[in-house]
């Protein structure tokens, strides 16, 4: 494998662990608009990545079917919808700002089914990097290393917020430092791994790539849909989170046109 596509698996990683060493640094939690700017971030880049970087890919390496081109794309996006519900009924975890934990009974303590969370939706990210950069590595000339890039990049910076989001409430729930920064650390070490099994799964079926990058946008857009844009809108200023999905979308759009 090429070794600058192992620094793109490798980046949106490094964005969550950055983010969770902040534990060390801020002796203060959150506060919720805080919280709330940080979590619209992450779904305006994650809905922006979904579009420009896996849906209209998925459509343009369709392009030969004509007027069924988008055939391929809503298969694999409602597949992407379908797998993520399921794993949010088979998977114990707990959102922030809730009291009552999601999936089967489980006796877990808070902290861990926090960590759950956070890397039940760390999942669809790994999954959106590695399929991109298993349609570069396929040579397909829809998608550049540039444009893998910009994908990594986008990532990287918004899980920075997201290591955060999840090493400082677990700080506030009572456990050490160090472990808080390892559980912020682990929530993110599913990307790299999910990116690379999609790698390796994109190369053994080339032409299932449509699919695949389809796949990867519906999963993200459920996570954003079923858990972040939800909790951006809770209490008062909401509207903190809206621009902050702005000013997300904005960015991962301007990186994926600049640098794609």
């Amino acid at each position: 494998m090429e070794t600058p596509v192992i620094y793109g698996l490798l980046l949106p990683f490094v964005g969550t662990s950055l983010g969770a060493a902040c534990v060390f640094f801020l002796k203060k939690g959150l506060g919720d608009r805080v919280q709330r700017g940080l979590t619209g971030f992450a779904s305006g880049v994650m809905v922006a990545a979904s579009i420009w970087s896996l849906l209209i890919p998925a459509m343009e390496q369709s392009a030969g079917a004509g007027a069924w081109a988008f055939l391929p794309a809503a298969v694999g996006f409602w597949a992407g919808v379908l797998f993520l519900l399921g794993l949010d009924h088979l998977i114990p975890h707990l959102h922030q700002r809730s009291q009552q934990a999601e999936g089967p009974r489980t006796r877990l303590g808070r902290s861990t089914m926090m960590v759950l969370a956070v890397t039940l939706h760390n999942i669809p990210e790994g999954m959106a990097v590695g399929v991109v950069y298993a349609g570069f590595l396929a040579r397909e000339g829809q998608i550049t290393m540039t444009a893998a890039l910009a994908l990594s990049l986008g990532i990287a910076i918004q899980n920075f917020p997201e290591g955060a989001i999840i090493s400082m409430p677990l700080r506030s729930e009572g456990v050490n430092k160090a472990r808080a920064f390892a559980g912020g650390v682990l929530s993110g070490a599913v990307e790299p791994l999910g990116a690379l099994l999609t790698i390796l799964a994109a190369g053994l079926v080339v032409p299932a790539l449509p699919y695949l990058l389809s796949f990867a946008a519906g999963a993200m857009l459920y996570v954003v849909v079923e858990e972040l844009i939800p909790e951006m809108s809770q209490g008062e200023h909401s509207n903190v989170g809206t621009l902050a999905f702005a000013l997300g979308f904005t960015l991962m759009m301007a990186l994926d046109v600049a640098l794609g």
